[in-house]
């Protein structure tokens, strides 16, 4: 006789698909096949200015009053505007005393002529405007002081060298920053400093 064996049908369930997370649902960025991966971003630089028509009234008139003492070699004419500032400017990191007796000492000539011509180049070189709406708000000649010196141009180095010569540059690209002279007035007028060193 023959033998009889029951079979269990046992049902199949069908296998549900995972559904698609919708992009802006997940926690990972989009990426785009342009970016640039190595996450570099080009080097901010300030604005370079020339035009002395957008400087403030008072910041237009202090630059005004240094270059014509500086361009007439009228050092009595430079100490009238020095006294006149609000509060006397830094003219080096150390202790100066007279400041007309301190430029005169630190001039090559000896009479404080060479300072002021320095004074004067760095008057006609363009200019930045940095740190706009804070405390150290001020407008610095020449721009090269708050200028990244590697990314200069040619044209910008020909600016540079007329102020100071390969070697300087050589030595400041080394030391990292300029460290030749550089002028900062506030936007009321006052000048806080004209100063050399690092």
């Amino acid at each position: 006789m023959a033998k009889t064996v029951e079979v269990e049908t046992i049902p199949v369930v069908p296998v549900q698909e995972t559904p698609a997370i919708p992009a802006e649902e997940t926690d990972l960025p989009e990426t785009d096949a342009t970016e640039n991966t190595a996450h570099e971003s080009p080097q901010d630089r300030p604005q370079v200015l020339y035009n002395t028509d957008v400087l403030p009234k008072p910041v237009a008139r202090m630059h005004a009053q240094l270059k014509e003492a500086a361009l007439n070699g009228d050092l009595k004419r430079l100490r009238i505007v020095l006294e006149s500032n609000e509060m006397p400017p830094t003219l080096s990191f150390g202790e100066t005393g007279d400041p007309i007796e301190f430029i005169k000492q630190n001039s090559g000539d000896g009479e404080g002529f060479e300072i002021l011509a320095i004074l004067a180049d760095i008057l006609d070189a363009g200019f930045v405007h940095v740190d706009a709406g804070t405390p150290q708000e001020m407008y610095v000649w020449p721009y090269f002081a708050r200028y990244p010196l590697d990314g200069l141009t040619p044209d910008q180095k020909v600016e540079l060298f007329r102020i100071v010569t390969a070697g300087d540059f050589a030595e400041m690209q080394t030391f990292g920053a300029w460290n030749f002279y550089r002028l900062g007035i506030g936007p009321d007028g006052t000048l806080h400093y004209f100063v050399a060193g690092d």
